[in-house]
């Protein structure tokens, strides 16, 4: 199981163990991270799941769909890091991934 850390939208940052196979949506839920509302519950049909992924790990994430693509431009806080947290799944080559819970429009 990888190790990943999530820095909430105060900025606090905490390490959690994410389980391969879960969305990191799952994950970061999973870990009582309430400000993450995922309110589709992972279908990429929303945008309330929306993080920042570290640059060092660009790569290493899946492309992004143009469904995901899409929602991101809803939002008013997109950025070059943006991603939608349902649509990365883990795996043990995102260990050390660093996320930020993007705020909420």
């Amino acid at each position: 199981m990888p190790k990943i850390t999530v820095i909430s939208r105060n900025g606090s940052a905490r390490d959690v163990e994410a389980e391969n196979g879960l969305s990191l949506m799952e994950v970061i839920r999973d870990n009582g991270f309430d400000e993450l509302l995922a309110l589709c519950g992972g279908c990429c049909s929303c945008a309330t799941c929306h993080v920042f992924v570290d640059g060092a790990f660009a790569d290493k994430v899946p492309a992004m769909s143009e469904d995901e693509n899409d929602l991101l431009d809803s939002t008013d806080s997109r950025n070059e890091s943006s991603r939608l947290s349902c649509q990365i799944q883990m795996n043990d080559s995102l260990e050390g991934l660093v996320v930020t819970i993007a705020p909420e429009d």
